[in-house]
């Protein structure tokens, strides 16, 4: 089966891509192109499914950097391949050559492009990473290496919907906290639940923090299994583990 790979007009005309789980050589509950070294899936074959991505993005393995993802609002500031994946959640670059890649399972993909500039960026933002900063600290990175915010694009890939994403009243009250009006991010659910939306306050964040142009691309991870990877929806279904979407943009 071949690589499906999703994009969007607004980071043309760079390379980049939003892998789903077709086309790849993991089986079992890992079916299809699973690119995470940290799942249990054979690590040789995560490796021929990372060949596959990095051969669609006409880079060498070697040049597919992802990183050691730990839900903060770190970012790597790239300019070679590294050895050892830094614990960052998010990576910027103005060298030609390097794909980020950005690993999910529900959580946002996020991929930058200042393509005047020539400047990149990729973020792992699950709520934690979005609430702590991490979007902003993308731009921040980029704006370093030369970019302009106002002329800086975000796309958000396939995360988990509203529909699909209860939570229970702690975790209301952890935004609340950092603001009241992030209440408007939350539905009713049934009892003391409530349903919140993750892509919704992905790109308010960025809308705040100046970008010139921000969208999400309208997959939900959990609601389509046949392509997407989804932590949620594997913790429902009681299995062991789950797979790992990647996300690419190069320069």
């Amino acid at each position: 089966m071949t690589l499906e790979i999703l994009t969007a007009d607004a980071l043309a005309p760079l390379r980049h891509g939003f892998f789903t789980r077709r086309g790849g050589a993991s089986s079992g509950i890992f079916a299809g192109l699973n690119c995470g070294p940290g799942s249990s899936d054979q690590a040789a074959v995560v490796e021929i499914n990372r060949q596959r991505v990095a051969e669609a993005m006409e880079v060498s393995s070697d040049h597919l950097l992802t990183a050691n993802q730990v839900h903060s609002a770190e970012v790597a500031t790239l300019t070679e391949p590294f050895a050892e994946r830094p614990r960052v959640d998010a990576m910027v670059t103005a060298t030609p050559g390097l794909a980020l890649g950005i690993l999910t399972a529900d959580c946002q993909p996020v991929l930058f492009a200042d393509a005047e500039a020539g400047v990149i960026g990729a973020a792992h933002a699950g709520w934690r990473g979005a609430l702590n900063g991490v979007l902003e600290a993308v731009l921040d990175a980029m704006e370093a290496l030369g970019a302009h915010r106002e002329d800086t694009v975000a796309v958000i890939g396939p995360t988990i919907s509203q529909a699909a994403y209860e939570v229970g009243p702690e975790f209301l009250e952890t935004f609340l906290a950092e603001d009241p009006d992030y209440g408007r991010f939350f539905a009713g659910g049934e009892g003391d639940r409530v349903q919140f939306d993750l892509p919704a306050f992905g790109l308010h964040r960025l809308r705040e923090a100046g970008i010139g142009e921000a969208e999400w691309i309208r997959h939900c991870t959990y609601a389509a299994p046949e392509r997407f990877y989804s932590y949620r929806r594997s913790v429902h279904r009681g299995e062991a583990d789950y797979g790992r979407l990647i996300s690419v943009i190069r320069l």
